[in-house]
């Protein structure tokens, strides 16, 4: 298969038709190849506008909604950035072309070997964290007295954890998709993508775009007991 051509067709057909016009982020998403991060038998299928099954309960996000957060984010060279629930990595790559440092954190030691190798040509070094995700995150090796100025959550959630809000540093952007617990405690088929932007110790959100992007099962509704 023809990966290059299937990436500028990804960035053309899917990128550029959807309102992200930062050249910074067009050109991290033409320079990482998509299919080194995911397993050898989804390859061929890496570049649909789709969320990717990398392992149970976990995705690569669609294309179209990385690129949007990431140019929401506004990430620059001098950024210290956190790419939360980084599965195989490729949200982490994609920071690695536009930050200055990039630390990523998963709970899942098999899709963090996959990572560590897709990552091995990354620009920038990328320290990898294995700690829970819905885990005390101060108190992680290689978190522990860390600010970051950009977090990208890959993966949607019902609320941004305090514990994620307290990484970020003042003027700090973090972006992902929420998707509030509805009556009965069921999921959403929209969330929303939403930035928050700290000053003065204070996180505030606002939404940017509706988003299908599944939960993060850590954060998922847990089954409700009926008599």
């Amino acid at each position: 298969m023809d990966y290059a051509a299937a990436r500028a067709n990804m960035i053309e057909c899917q990128v550029r038709t959807n309102k992200v016009i930062d050249p910074d982020v067009i050109a991290a998403m033409a320079t990482v190849p998509r299919e080194a991060f995911v397993p050898e038998a989804l390859r061929p299928v890496a570049y649909i506008d789709e969320d990717l099954t990398v392992a149970p309960g976990r995705f690569l996000l669609e294309p179209m909604i990385i690129a949007r957060l990431l140019q929401s984010a506004e990430v620059k060279k001098t950024d210290r950035a956190l790419d939360f629930a980084t599965g195989t990595g490729y949200g982490a790559a994609l920071l690695a072309q536009l930050a200055g440092t990039v630390t990523a954190l998963d709970s899942r030691a098999s899709l963090l070997d996959l990572a560590r190798r897709a990552l091995a040509a990354a620009p920038v070094p990328v320290t990898l964290v294995e700690a829970p995700l819905d885990g005390v995150l101060a108190q992680a090796d290689g978190l522990v007295g860390q600010s970051f100025d950009v977090i990208l959550i890959c993966g949607a959630l019902p609320k941004v954890p305090a514990a994620l809000l307290d990484l970020l540093a003042d003027g700090g952007r973090l972006v992902t998709i929420l998707k509030p617990e509805v009556a009965g405690g069921g999921e959403p088929p929209m969330g929303s993508a939403t930035l928050f932007v700290k000053r003065g110790g204070v996180a505030a959100g606002r939404t940017l775009f509706d988003s299908a992007t599944p939960l993060l099962p850590e954060f998922a509704p847990k089954p409700q007991f009926v008599f």
